[in-house]
């Protein structure tokens, strides 16, 4: 646990700015620790669907959450691991006009990943070259690491921290946040903004400002079987009407405007010597803005067989709509652009094409910035790492957004 050290607290007058050198040289003593509680993180393993694994994740972090001040709050999931909340009061119960109750800024993040059990066997946690390797180091266990380091700092420099925060880390993010989703958004609804500790945006560190909705269609086509030497013209093939459809999907595509479609896993038929009765296509889409999924629904619900002989069945939806730059995001960009200046960072924004829980409390319209987590590459992949360097200004950028907002 890092030491609680007394630094210069902010002020929200221009006269009196904080002392960010300072500061940042505070999260500069901390990397080490930083980097070991990472490490901690990343070697214990939790997988989206391994339940028993995800809950040790969850316990550990709930007692690491307890230990710097929070109180835990465990949401049980049946299918996935439970998910986690965590409580921060802040020093000051009623902040705003009227002695009101003020509201906490949200900081959300997941810790399941999309590796399976015993992968560090082959994919060991280790340092190399200024940079940290291991299975979900990048998305997103630096994120939550940061989240506590930043917590604590705040808490050391203000004796105690200057506003309420909420930590909402989920068990199944990376596999489309269904036993999530509602608590997100009703947390979300509570608090003033929401801060999601996902990966930053390539080496540049660029927070995310926009992300494009996510979905996913189910093409399934029953046809007629037939032997495929004895009977061929009794048959109506299942693979070759799936194919045609397919080729019309692909149509769906708009790129210069965000829409892309991805049938991205085939199955069907049994034998070579059968004509197939069935098969079925995995449809990955993705849409920019929050209008185009009616159009590409109707699309998709319109689909007719091109052999009479077959039907189609089509289901699913768009899960997560599109984190769109609204005025809110915007404002927050703004002023963590304003924070980075502090430290002669120029912290750019970007647009990106994956989605995240973000996606949900931008949706219901709460300012929400994403991509506040490590700064690395690889996320998903074997060669998955953070640059360690980058870890004391990222701490820094959290530390301050919780301040000012």
């Amino acid at each position: 646990m890092p030491p609680k050290r007394k630094l210069a607290t902010q002020s929200r007058s221009n006269a009196d700015q904080p002392a960010w050198r300072e500061r940042l040289r505070y999260f500069e003593a901390e990397q080490d620790a930083l980097v070991r509680t990472i490490r901690e993180f990343v070697e214990i393993e939790s997988p989206s669907d391994n339940k028993p694994a995800a809950d040790r994740m969850g316990r550990f972090l709930a007692e690491r959450f307890a230990a710097f001040g929070g109180r835990p709050r465990v949401h049980p999931a049946d299918d996935f691991g439970d998910n986690l909340q965590i409580d921060f009061p802040g020093r000051d119960p009623g902040r705003g006009f009227g002695g009101e109750k003020t509201k906490p800024v949200l900081l959300l993040g997941h810790f399941d990943t999309v590796y399976p059990q015993g992968t560090l066997a082959t994919m060991p946690c280790h340092l190399a070259d200024g940079r940290m390797h291991g299975p979900g180091v990048l998305d997103m266990k630096s994120g939550i690491a940061l989240m506590l380091y930043a917590i604590e700092a705040l808490r050391a420099w203000h004796s105690g921290l200057p506003r309420p925060v909420t930590v909402f880390l989920v068990s199944d993010e990376e596999v489309g946040s269904s036993s999530s989703r509602k608590i997100t958004e009703a947390l979300a609804r509570e608090s003033a903004a929401v801060l999601v500790l996902e990966p930053a945006a390539g080496l540049r560190g660029a927070v995310k400002t926009a992300r494009k909705g996510v979905g996913d269609y189910t093409l399934t086509v029953k046809g007629v079987a037939a032997h495929a030497g004895l009977d061929p013209g009794k048959g109506h093939s299942a693979i070759l009407e799936l194919a045609r459809q397919i080729t019309a999907i692909s149509k769906f595509n708009d790129l210069q405007r965000g829409v892309s479609v991805n049938p991205g896993v085939i199955r069907g038929g049994t034998r070579t010597n059968v004509i197939a009765a069935e098969a079925t296509t995995e449809i990955d889409v993705r849409i920019k803005i929050a209008k185009q999924a009616t159009n590409l629904d109707r699309k998709f619900r319109s689909l007719k067989p091109f052999d009479k002989r077959c039907t189609l069945a089509i289901e699913g939806g768009i899960n997560r709509m599109p984190m769109e730059r609204t005025a809110g995001v915007a404002a927050l960009y703004k002023k963590a652009q304003a924070i980075a200046k502090q430290m002669d960072w120029k912290l750019e924004e970007a647009a990106v094409g994956g989605g995240s829980d973000g996606n949900f409390t931008a949706g219901i319209g709460i300012p929400t910035l994403d991509g506040m987590g490590g700064v690395g590459q690889g996320a998903h992949a074997v060669h998955e790492h953070i640059v360690v360097s980058e870890l004391p200004r990222r701490a820094l950028l959290l530390a301050g957004m919780i301040e000012s907002i």
